[in-house]
């Protein structure tokens, strides 16, 4: 198996900041690749996407070592942003990626934490004090409260989706573009998304089947989806995909998931027949870096493990 050491991913990242290499990933295309779907044409909703570029695949040894990864991302990006203009935006999902985010080694000493704007890329529409449902109280616990004078937008608190919605996206809307740059259609930039995949496909709470997965570029930047009880709220596929950098990131057994997360990420990253509406994640193809262990690779096949 194709196993990438820590050192390597982290001089890769280095070679891509500073432009010496040009994965998607890292370098924002000038046209958002969701573009198409301000129009509603079928063809583009049911049109398989195109695997994911073998380069855009890191496969690193276990769970922790996927953390250490993340959490160096989450610095080294913060520490360019706010050289370039001052700020860093962040977009953070619940599950499994918040444990991610807990270790020292992501302050190093250093003062970013301040001038960071995080926002979540979905949330249940609960209060924010529910240590059970509320993906806030959970980040708060294992890491938040930590990041001296990080400004996290959060929600109203009440179990209206449309209004919690509405009044999300106006929050991000109040953001400076020094704070939150956006691109020439008008669409937020955060400098970095952290992006968790469901069994299911689902990415932030666009779930398969569903039209939350369809909205294009012209539309809100923020949706209410009321799949489950409570409901929630999540960025749009184009927001998520607008973003300077975008990672994906799967490690670790459980329970629920006894030989990690491969089954999806072969979905995800490696199915020559997925779309946007029979598994969203497939959205994220051509934007993300995937960055997993060697338990969620184990199905994506030689052309990515080799």
């Amino acid at each position: 198996m194709k196993i990438v050491s820590l050192s390597l991913l982290y001089s890769l990242l280095v070679s891509f900041a500073h432009g010496f290499m040009t994965p998607i990933t890292f370098q924002r295309t000038t046209t958002n690749p969701y573009q198409a779907l301000s129009s509603s044409s079928t063809s583009v909703q049911d049109a398989a996407i195109p695997p994911t570029p073998v380069e855009n695949v890191v496969i690193l040894k276990d769970a922790a070592t996927v953390g250490d990864a993340v959490r160096n991302i989450v610095a080294e990006t913060a520490k360019e942003a706010i050289a370039e203009r001052g700020y860093f935006a962040l977009a953070i999902p619940g599950g499994s990626i918040l444990k991610m985010l807990v270790g020292d080694d992501i302050l190093d000493g250093e003062d970013w934490t301040s001038k960071t704007t995080i926002a979540y890329v979905n949330h249940k529409c609960v209060d924010m004090d529910d240590a059970d449902l509320a993906t806030h109280a959970k980040a708060r616990n294992l890491f938040l409260d930590n990041w001296v004078g990080t400004n996290t937008l959060i929600m109203d608190g009440t179990d209206d989706g449309d209004a919690e919605a509405a009044a999300y996206e106006a929050k991000l809307k109040a953001l400076s573009g020094d704070v939150l740059p956006r691109d020439e259609n008008g669409l937020p930039i955060f400098d970095l998304a952290l992006i968790g995949v469901g069994d299911d496909g689902h990415v932030g709470s666009l779930y398969p089947e569903r039209d939350e997965v369809l909205v294009g570029v012209n539309g809100p930047w923020v949706l209410p989806v009321a799949m489950k009880s409570p409901p929630s709220i999540t960025l749009s596929l184009p927001v998520m995909a607008n973003s300077k950098k975008v990672i994906v990131a799967a490690c670790g057994v459980s329970d629920k998931y006894p030989q990690g997360k491969s089954a999806g990420m072969r979905r995800a990253i490696a199915a020559d027949d997925e779309t946007l509406q029979t598994f969203p994640a497939v959205g994220l193809r051509s934007v993300a870096t995937w960055i997993m262990d060697e338990a969620a690779a184990s199905k994506l096949g030689d052309a990515y493990t080799k």
